[in-house]
Parts: C-alpha cells; sequence; structure tokens
C-alpha cells in the first residue's frame, strides 16, 4: 500500500487536505507500527518517491504562507495536514539517519522561519506547535547534519542563502546563532507553564534535546542555559499546581535535566528528598506511563 498511497501523495496540491492528509497519517504510522525489517523498506520507498518529496517540502513551506487562525485553539484542516506534514518529515529524519538510507530528493528548510514558528508562536495551535517542536527535536539529535534536510538562513529572491556566524561562539553553535538559542529557551519556559499536558512534554523534551545539542558544541553555553535563574522561578510555578505536583511528568523530566547538568541553583537536596518521599508514597502501579517513565529517569540520574 505504500507504492499507491505515496504516489497518490505526490500527485496532490499542497492545499489538497482532505486527501492529503489522511494519506500521509497513513506513511507516518506505516513507519512507527511495523517492525523493524519493515520499517526500513517502508523508509526507503517514501524517499525514494521524489514526487512524495517535492511535495513535503512544498506543505512544510505553507506554514509560512497561511494566516494564522483567529482562536489558537482551533485546528483547520489545513492545520491538520501541516501537522501531519512535520510529523512525517521528523520521522523520515530520525529513520533516514538510523537506517543510512539513501535520498533521491532534499528537503531544504529555513531554520530561522522554524524557530520563529516556536519563539513567537502567532496563534499558533497547539498540535501545530508540538508538530514542530518535534521536527526541531529531530534536527537538533543529528546536530543539523542529514542527507534528507538542508538547512538554510533566509530565503531571498535570488533563492537561498546560509547564516553566516558572527562571533566565535556562535560559530560554535552554527548553525545556530547565540540569541536565537536564549530565545528559544524563554520561549519554551513560557509554553511550560500552560497546562496542556501534550504541550509540556514536548515542551520539555525539546529543552532536554537542546540542552544535549549545545553541550556537544559547547560546554559553557549548555550550563549556563541549564542554570537560568528564571528556570527556579518557572519550577516553583509547576510545584503549586495541587497535591503530588512533584510526580508530575514535566516537573520530573525538567528535574532531572537539571540534575543532569549540576544546576544546584535550580533544584536543592530538599526537594530531591521531597520526590523521593513522594515516590515512595505513591501506589507505583497506578502512576500514568508518563509518570512511570518520568520517575526511572530521575531516579537513574539521582
Amino acid at each position: 500500500l505504500l507504492f499507491p498511497v505515496s504516489n497518490l501523495c505526490g500527485k496532490c496540491r499542497p492545499r489538497d487536505s482532505d486527501l492529503l492528509q489522511p494519506s500521509l497519517n497513513f506513511l507516518y504510522w506505516s513507519l512507527h507500527q511495523t517492525t523493524p525489517c519493515s520499517q526500513q523498506r517502508a523508509v526507503a520507498v517514501l524517499l525514494s518517491n521524489v514526487s512524495l518529496l517535492e511535495l513535503l517540502q512544498k506543505v512544510l513551506e505553507y506554514t509560512w504562507l497561511r494566516s494564522p487562525p483567529s482562536e489558537p485553539a482551533y485546528l483547520s484542516s489545513e492545520d491538520a495536514l501541516l501537522c501531519s506534514g512535520w510529523l512525517l518529515v521528523a520521522s523520515l529524519l530520525l529513520y533516514q539517519h538510523r537506517y543510512n538510507t539513501e535520498v533521491h530528493q532534499s528537503l531544504s528548510l529555513d531554520l530561522t522561519a522554524v524557530l520563529n514558528a516556536v519563539i513567537f508562536r502567532k496563534k499558533q495551535p497547539v498540535l501545530l506547535l508540538v508538530s514542530i517542536m518535534q521536527f526541531l527535536r529531530a534536527v537538533l539529535r543529528q546536530n543539523f547534519c542529514s542527507s534528507l534536510l538542508v538547512i538554510v538562513g533566509q530565503n531571498t529572491a535570488q533563492g537561498a542563502t546560509p547564516p553566516q556566524p558572527s562571533s566565535l561562539q556562535d560559530a560554535a553553535l552554527h548553525p545556530l546563532a547565540t540569541w536565537q538559542v536564549f530565545s528559544l529557551v524563554v520561549s519554551l519556559q513560557n509554553l511550560m507553564v500552560h497546562k496542556d499536558l501534550l504541550l509540556s512534554q514536548a515542551v520539555v523534551a525539546c529543552l532536554e534535546t537542546l540542552v544535549e545539542y549545545l553541550y556537544v558544541k559547547n560546554q559553557d553555553v549548555a550550563l549556563h542555559v541549564a542554570s537560568q535563574p528564571w528556570h527556579r522561578f518557572l519550577l516553583f510555578a509547576l510545584l503549586n499546581r495541587g497535591q503530588k505536583s512533584l510526580l508530575q511528568p514535566g516537573v520530573l523530566r525538567l528535574v532531572t535535566l537539571f540534575l543532569k547538568y549540576q544546576s544546584s541553583n535550580i533544584i536543592s537536596q530538599k526537594e530531591i528528598s521531597q520526590i523521593l518521599q513522594e515516590a515512595a508514597e505513591a501506589n507505583l502501579a497506578e502512576l500514568p506511563e508518563a509518570t512511570s517513565r518520568a520517575l526511572h529517569l530521575f531516579l537513574c540520574q539521582v
């Protein structure tokens, strides 16, 4: 089925959302809900379809061309299509790297536009924001090095020009600029305060991946980001949402991040003891799966 569905997608226009959105979802789940052997073959089929990759390029570009919805919570059919496109490309990036699959057509993407979608948001629906962050995690995990993706700075009438580093620190973080890193961190901190569970999990995962990327590129910047005093205020706000707040998956993963990078000014020994006490008193069998995974990572880090 991958052959006819992927060929059908390649013949569509990027705004044929009624047909494209379920088709892209089918391709996405074909990648995820299969055996490793079949998964490798599925990746090869999709990455050999030039028409499909050209269509995905146009779908992603439409993210910046469309008018933002009047209500940020409203997910139109066009937005749903964009979500499917971003998630599918993120998965293709991940699996292309895992299996070292040959790519017949690269995607070209404006990194500044991707970062601005998270930094400035402009009434983006939550699911679209989560999908873009999932893509951002995929490129960060690969250090922006993928034969499937060509990162550019800004699009001009003459074509795409690569970003130029303006300092030694920017050169170390290339293609990210230092100001982009700190703007992204502030935006992620602000998004963490929202009570949407899906959004908070995506934000923490993005922050984890960003700090890991920074640690490889420039340890000083990574440790500076992890020890930002604003994190302390963010943690305080999250811990005052009610009972058993220390066992929220987002809080646990944040605390684990601060422990990993030894941010003693953010998390204290007293709070670590409180988490251990709450975990000891909790019925572990009744904890949600996300909480169990986060608690496991926290205990391993301790």
